[in-house]
């Protein structure tokens, strides 16, 4: 194709600018746990930046404050429920094992 008619072609993809996830007027802080949540997938994982759109100090805040949240023991390490329902549901059918010599 030539250059020329290259140049009129539209692309496709429509872009949006997105507004950020964070506001001017949010703090970002170990406290603010409607905030901190946001950035938690389900499993208790902090997501990643390109998931977030944020900006890399603002994701390095936000990685600090849930760290900080989770030893204060304001947010769990690990969410595991859905381990925990499986585990409960499925019977032990072994009894104790004993040795054979």
């Amino acid at each position: 194709m030539d250059k020329s008619k290259r140049l009129f072609l539209k692309s496709k993809r429509s872009f949006r600018r997105r507004l950020p996830p964070i506001g001017s007027g949010d703090r970002i802080d170990y406290r603010n746990m409607s905030l901190i949540s946001r950035f938690i997938s389900e499993q208790g994982k902090i997501l990643s930046r390109r998931v977030n759109r944020l900006t890399l100090k603002q994701q390095r805040l936000i990685t600090i404050a849930i760290k900080q949240a989770r030893i204060l023991s304001l947010l769990p390490f690990l969410n595991n429920e859905k381990q925990f329902e499986r585990t409960e549901s499925t019977p032990r059918t072994t009894g104790p094992r004993t040795r054979n010599k």
